[in-house]
């Protein structure tokens, strides 16, 4: 897997009225990678996502996934947002099934690749609850599951835990990490979570707003096998306190 963007900016309006939102965006990332963009609001994240979803088009530059344009929405990339998006009316693993049915796959192996992806997410005890049945955390684990179902050779997570409550937003961090240690998952990551970014990606783009770009990009070293104990590590935290001042200078207004 090569997901490769090349001077992709984009701009909505026309004419004078045009607004740039982002500019010259440039990365590459691999198989296998963790990346995160990392940015506050109006720095394009999400038109970034969309971008890489199929779901909008640049205005200029290119995007491409493993040698081939991207100009629509497909299975190779799934994608998680930071609603849930479930189906209230269909059980959790009715809202995993629902993709492979519209994919017209065989009834059998729809049925082993839901009751897989519930259990890789550790919710097979859930299967037949209803989405309000379910805690946030575990909604968002059943929107994980239906896009790991596909089998996607890129997973994008649009700020997937900023809707949830301290607590849940930290296990399911811890999450995320131990399926990314399993599964070898190439994963795309929005946030404005500077503990988030750091804990989790192995790269991280920081974008600057107003229009988004990228102003820096650093690899990420630590050590991950104790997500718990290094959000309270020195080396963690004087880099998290590092790079929240350069995040709140990139936000100040221009003189």
């Amino acid at each position: 897997m090569e997901l490769c963007l090349d001077q992709v900016s984009k701009s909505f309006g026309e004419g004078r009225k045009a607004s740039l939102v982002l500019d010259r965006i440039s990365f590459t990332m691999q198989t296998g990678q963790f990346v995160a963009f990392l940015g506050s609001s109006g720095s394009g994240k999400s038109t970034l996502m969309r971008l890489v979803a199929g779901l909008d088009q640049p205005s200029s530059g290119s995007l491409s996934l493993n040698g081939q344009p991207i100009r629509k929405p497909s299975a190779e990339r799934g994608m998680v947002f930071q609603k849930y998006s479930l189906y209230p009316w269909l059980t959790a693993a009715q809202n995993v099934a629902f993709g492979l049915e519209l994919q017209r796959l065989d009834k059998q192996e729809i049925r082993d690749r839901t009751a897989f992806f519930l259990q890789v997410v550790g919710l097979s005890d859930w299967a037949a609850c209803l989405p309000r049945q379910l805690s946030g955390g575990m909604q968002q684990r059943v929107a994980i599951a239906r896009a790991l179902a596909a089998k996607p050779q890129l997973l994008l997570l649009d700020e997937p835990f900023g809707a949830l409550d301290l607590q849940i937003r930290e296990s399911m961090q811890e999450f995320l990490h131990d399926l990314w240690c399993r599964t070898g998952l190439s994963i795309l990551l929005i946030t404005h979570d500077i503990e988030e970014a750091l804990l989790l990606a192995q790269q991280i783009h920081i974008l600057a707003p107003r229009p988004g770009r990228i102003v820096r990009s650093l690899v990420v070293e630590h050590d991950g096998s104790d997500l718990a104990g290094l959000r309270l590590s020195r080396p963690f935290l004087n880099q998290r306190q590092a790079l929240a001042a350069e995040m709140r200078q990139l936000d100040r207004p221009l003189a």
